[in-house]
């Protein structure tokens, strides 16, 4: 299936001391993690941040994937980055948050921190009880994407919502509020203060459920959901590095430094 122009996995290799997975959200791409990307890159850390299985394509072919097969790809990626640095973080957006949340839950003691941008882990919406018996019969209904503020900037995502891989994602929201005790790590979230896609219950069912004593919360006052591609993206990345940069007492080089 050819991927859209755009939606092409950000790959960097960077320094062998940190390196960081960037986590995109659902029907989205690697388009609205890439200027994070790029930023992490040009201060040397190596990054990582992987197309998901179904997306990048069409909508049509994210319905034949399921939770497993996004979670299978990140967790691929962390260990591939395991490989060659001593220590990794995971930054996620919307879904990306709710896997990088699951990889914490699962893989903790391979992860140093945690950055989330507008996790999901549930929806208000009632129309969601329904979506076991609605994915089997409609296909798709009106696509999420494009929540963004700022005029102009355009977030690669599907036209239409998937359901049958919707419903999948609600599956996964279950196994992940179930488990955010688990979380002990450090984390950094970021929640935007107007969000038309995930409502604010998420950032507190989080922030109420992991055991996590290094917990920050920043509320981004301009940006709707796609924050990483909005009015508060600078103070996203720069938080996100000084985040990183407290916890590895490291100070982030300029690329092309000595590694």
């Amino acid at each position: 299936m050819p991927v859209l122009p755009g939606a092409e996995p950000f790959t960097h290799d960077g320094s062998t001391r940190t390196g960081i997975l960037l986590c995109h959200g659902f029907t989205g791409s690697p388009q609205t993690m890439r200027p994070w990307g790029e930023h992490l890159a040009a201060q040397g850390y190596t990054v990582r941040c992987p197309r998901l299985p179904g997306h990048g394509t069409t909508a049509r072919e994210c319905n034949r994937t399921r939770w497993p097969d996004w979670y299978g790809c990140v967790e691929a990626a962390l260990d591939e980055l395991l490989e060659r640095c001593e220590r990794v973080f995971v930054f996620g957006l919307s879904m990306g948050g709710t896997l990088t949340l699951r990889l914490a839950e699962q893989r903790g003691a391979d992860i140093s921190g945690i950055v989330l941008v507008n996790p999901s882990v549930t929806t208000e919406n009632k129309l969601a009880a329904l979506l076991p018996v609605l994915s089997r019969v409609v296909p798709s209904k009106p696509g999420i994407g494009g929540d963004i503020a700022k005029p102009g900037v355009p977030e690669l995502s599907y036209r239409t919502t998937p359901l049958r891989a919707l419903n999948s994602l609600r599956e996964l929201w279950q196994l992940v509020r179930a488990d955010l005790g688990r979380i002990g790590m450090p984390v950094l979230l970021f929640r935007s203060s107007v969000d038309h896609v995930v409502e604010p219950i998420n950032a507190n069912i989080v922030a109420n459920g992991v055991r996590s004593e290094d917990f920050t919360t920043v509320v981004l006052p301009d940006s709707f959901h796609v924050a990483t591609l909005d009015y508060d993206a600078s103070t996203i990345f720069r938080l996100g590095s000084e985040f990183v940069a407290r916890l590895t007492e490291e100070t982030p080089q300029l690329a092309g430094e000595p590694t």
